[in-house]
């Protein structure tokens, strides 16, 4: 067996075995196949596709490439849940809390951002003191105590994953369903979770640009957690628009903690729905409670407080300082104005990421430094309605902000 064999196969579309995708995973993550014949055959996948049965011994082959997490020592049934991206997205720092106060415990390991996708990790970091690398023991220790813990992924979770994603970056090959579901559910399997809630993303701002493609990434993300013995649900959620008011790192947390104590005038309606969903269906997986009964449960911890107290607990014990949820100052803020009057429509998701990522809040690389302060709040949103010359948004930076990226964040405003 050898490398120019797989890709001649597959090129012809036909179906790898099970040993053929083993003896290419396990050789690409050790270092015997090189680059150049591993981006032949991730090109050949990318234009012919993978068989549901293929995708299936991918990810299998990539999840026994480095540590599966034991949580059996965590009481209960642990869930966990994933975004696949957006703009905006702080819905992990909502939902987890919302799960933790029903009792139900939320074991989940998280990425940093690359791009305009915002990762968790870095929102989490923007607090001060706030600590994401946790010792196997200490995560499991969080669980137990406070029914949460979110963490940084270890080092060795799916190495076969790291490399392959890396080379796929810079190939032209991430937007491969078969690839994406594969990276996706060989870290969230790999990572020790009984049940998976997906939210996936559909719209400018997302991979998945059409709902038949997030559909079809929806399905095959499913039937893998089902087949390695896990409850998953899928979601798939709008990524047109940008989700609530704020993108950025810290101004995603404190929009968050503005959202669990109950300040609506600081964030807006479509975040809450969308948390709503994501953390009534975390509560159907995991406690096996009808949508009803789910979604009154998760709107009773909101109204109570309860929520909020368990954030504010979470971040405690993983060393935040509570105090540090709060807006800084940057040197440098610009009002975006309407053009002209009118009632906003979609707010182009891809170009405010953009726009975010220039101002400093996301990576062009991963070795990118952050402005955590950085970013954009959404004064208008859609629906609303705005004179001329109104301000629709303000940016926040600590570096210069161009009239290139004011221009990008006014022409995603659709006003008519």
């Amino acid at each position: 067996m050898n490398m120019a064999q797989l890709f001649e196969k597959k090129k012809q579309g036909k179906e790898l075995s099970q040993e053929e995708i083993n003896y290419f995973v396990e050789g690409y993550t050790t270092g015997s196949i090189p680059d150049y014949q591993a981006s032949s055959l991730l090109m050949a996948i990318r234009l012919i596709g993978m068989t549901d049965e293929e995708t299936f011994y991918l990810t299998k082959a990539m999840i026994e490439s480095g540590d599966v997490i034991d949580l059996t020592a965590i009481e209960g049934f642990k869930i966990d849940k994933h975004s696949t991206g957006g703009v905006g997205d702080k819905v992990t720092l909502i939902v987890t809390p919302i799960i933790a106060a029903l009792d139900i415990p939320v074991a989940k390991f998280s990425g940093k951002g690359l791009g305009i996708t915002g990762g968790t990790i870095d929102k989490m970091e923007s607090i001060r003191g706030m600590r994401t690398e946790l010792s196997s023991q200490e995560f499991i220790d969080n669980v137990n105590k406070h029914k949460i813990a979110v963490a940084g992924q270890t080092g060795n979770l799916v190495p076969a994953d790291k490399k392959i994603y890396a080379l796929r970056d810079v190939t032209g090959t991430v937007d491969s369903i078969p690839l994406i579901a594969a990276s996706i559910m060989s870290k969230k399997i790999a990572s020790g979770a009984d049940g998976i809630v997906l939210d996936v993303k559909c719209g400018s701002g997302a991979f998945m640009k059409t709902e038949e493609e997030a559909k079809k990434l929806a399905d095959a993300m499913t039937a893998i957690g089902e087949k390695l013995g896990r409850k998953v649900v899928a979601h798939i959620s709008d990524m047109d628009n940008p989700l609530g008011r704020m993108i950025g790192n810290k101004l995603e947390v404190v929009e968050a903690h503005a959202l669990l104590s109950g300040r609506m005038e600081e964030t807006h309606a479509d975040l809450l729905e969308e948390c709503i969903i994501i953390a009534s269906l975390m509560y159907q997986v995991a406690a096996g409670a009808d949508e009803q009964t789910a979604t009154a449960a998760v709107k009773r911890v909101l109204e109570d407080g309860s929520a909020l107290a368990k954030f504010e607990e979470f971040i405690v014990a993983q060393g935040g300082d509570v105090a540090d949820i709060v807006q800084n100052d940057t040197a440098h803020k610009v009002a975006v104005k309407a053009q002209q009057a009118g009632t906003v429509g979609t707010i182009n998701a891809l170009l405010v990421g953009e726009a975010s990522v220039a101002l400093g809040a996301g990576r062009l690389t991963k070795e990118s430094a952050l402005d955590y302060d950085a970013g954009i709040q959404l004064v208008a949103k859609k629906g609303d309605k705005v004179a001329a010359g109104d301000t629709i948004a303000y940016l926040y930076s600590n570096s210069e902000i161009t009239p290139e990226t004011v221009n990008k964040v006014q022409s995603a405003y659709a006003i008519a």
